[in-house]
């Protein structure tokens, strides 16, 4: 199946990288390989995790990030990457705005 990562969910990466980046060089990068690695693994696996807030759930390796996505005819559709130590009605927010 063919994974497509939508613009919102390229900004969450991006924050997400710049926060890491400040803790530690070259700590924004494995954070981004991590999670692209994990994204890649939705072209086998997508659809076995729980649904939440209306999208599937994939919980994060080794990071505290969820990457929430649809799955739309044959394409698996990544709308958001949000941190997992959020204010849960925020990430609430986050996702049903989209």
């Amino acid at each position: 199946m063919r994974v497509k990562i939508l613009g919102a969910a390229e900004r969450d990466l991006e924050e997400g990288y710049r926060f890491y980046e400040r803790q530690s060089v070259g700590l924004g990068s494995y954070f981004l390989d991590s999670v692209y690695s994990d994204i890649d693994s939705l072209s086998y696996f997508a659809g076995i995790h729980p649904v939440i807030f209306g999208y599937y759930r994939l919980l994060c390796k080794r990071f505290p990030f969820a990457v929430y996505y649809k799955i739309l005819q044959d394409e698996v559709m990544v709308w958001a990457v949000l941190g997992c130590r959020r204010n849960p009605s925020w990430i609430r927010e986050k996702v049903m705005k989209d």
